[in-house]
């Protein structure tokens, strides 16, 4: 479970010297720093679970969410996140893994997400269209839309059939949000692939 600093020392306020007690457990393994202010109690914990916490507001998004639906075929091991006028990007190496989060518009960041629940957690991810408009607003823009084609199919490995698979609706109502010539020739090539 993840808990603030003031949380475990107001759990520890019958000792004499509540923040030496913390200092001790994190010590010995009763609790876990994650960063500054932030700790969690059960070790084995996934780190995307704890992606949410460490830096707000944020969601998963960019290689992390394309890896998790299957769209890009590595294994991503950096959790990545959205965020949104942070101006810079944010990088956190823990003891549960590699966090970068990066903005992406404001006016784009709240659509296409789904919350999940596992067990105590609750974490925000980009739907699957979300995430690779996430991808392609970060990418150096393609020329046009045969180049945009090659970059999904070569840099980033996406499969035709699981870009068939996209919702082009949902991607064409994305596209007005990003101001980004690569996410509305991302709706254009959608479009003409349904077809």
């Amino acid at each position: 479970m993840i808990k603030t600093t003031e949380m475990m020392l107001e759990e520890l306020k019958e000792y004499s010297n509540p923040a030496a007690r913390l200092s001790r457990m994190a010590k010995q393994g009763e609790c876990f720093p994650i960063v500054r202010g932030l700790y969690e109690t059960d070790r084995t914990v996934p780190g995307y679970l704890l992606a949410g916490s460490i830096y707000g507001p944020s969601y998963i998004s960019f290689e992390y969410a394309l890896a998790h639906y299957g769209l890009i075929p590595e294994t991503v091991y950096t959790i990545t996140c959205a965020t949104f006028e942070k101006k810079k990007k944010k990088r956190y190496e823990t003891m549960f893994g590699t966090f970068i989060y990066r903005d992406v518009p404001s006016e784009a960041f709240p659509l296409e997400l789904k919350v999940v629940q596992e067990k105590e957690y609750f974490y925000r991810i980009a739907e699957p269209e979300k995430a690779l408009c996430d991808k392609l607003y970060t990418m150096h823009p393609a020329a046009n839309g045969r180049e945009l084609f090659a970059l999904l199919a070569e840099d980033l490995r996406i499969e035709e059939t699981d870009l068939c698979k996209l919702d082009a609706d949902k991607v064409s109502v994305l596209a007005e949000h990003y101001h980004s010539g690569n996410v509305k020739k991302m709706a254009s090539l959608l479009r003409r692939m349904k077809r």
